[in-house]
């Protein structure tokens, strides 16, 4: 069992986490509603990734251990609720853990699939944040692409890292670990310092 594969799992478990909190507000809180955006926000982007890859079967119907690891973030969520959301950050720690994970995951299945690194960061971005921006549509919240906070671009330096690293040699778990380091580290900073992208239209 590769460390990619372990990184996976938890990855999504945390996806599952950060979905299941986000209709805590909603008129909804039934556990069909929970459990559905929790399996949106894990596997939306990554489908999406690998419907434009062109990639079957989808990686959440050929190994089903990432649909147990969604049920066991739900059912995490359910029974520790009450200690998750005194956590002011938890939302915020689960969902940045899980794109660092799946931004560098799906930009190294879309360069072992033949794309070009380009085109491999533009999937690892999508495998991260698609399933947010889904989730967020879902319950009413403006997707957090479209808030001044960096996010996307986070997941575009991690994976533009992870294609310099492969390309000049880097051992594969390190520049894994080391390139989703760097996606926490900017979520982080970006929150803390409030850095956002440059204004298109001023």
């Amino acid at each position: 069992m590769s460390i990619q594969y372990v990184l996976e799992i938890i990855g999504t478990f945390s996806f599952a986490i950060s979905g299941a909190l986000a209709v805590r507000d909603q008129k909804h809180q039934d556990w069909f509603s929970a459990t559905f955006t929790a399996f949106i926000s894990s596997i939306g982007g990554g489908t999406l990734r690998d419907i434009l890859l062109d990639s079957y079967p989808l990686v959440w119907v050929r190994d089903i251990a990432i649909i147990y690891a969604i049920v066991a973030g739900v059912i995490t969520t359910f029974v520790f609720y009450r200690y998750l959301i005194r956590l002011r950050k938890t939302l915020f720690f689960f969902d940045t853990w899980g794109i660092a994970l799946f931004t560098i995951v799906g930009t190294e299945k879309a360069l072992h699939l033949g794309v070009r690194p380009e085109i491999a960061a533009i999937m690892g971005v999508f495998s991260a944040v698609m399933g947010g921006v889904i989730r967020d549509v879902m319950t009413n919240e403006i997707p957090i692409i479209y808030r001044k906070e960096v996010y996307a671009t986070a997941c575009l330096a991690g994976a533009c890292c992870y294609l310099l690293l492969d390309k000049v040699g880097v051992e594969r778990n390190t520049a894994f670990i080391a390139a989703s380091l760097v996606i926490i580290v900017l979520r982080i900073l970006a929150v803390r310092y409030q850095w956002s992208v440059p204004r298109f239209f001023r």
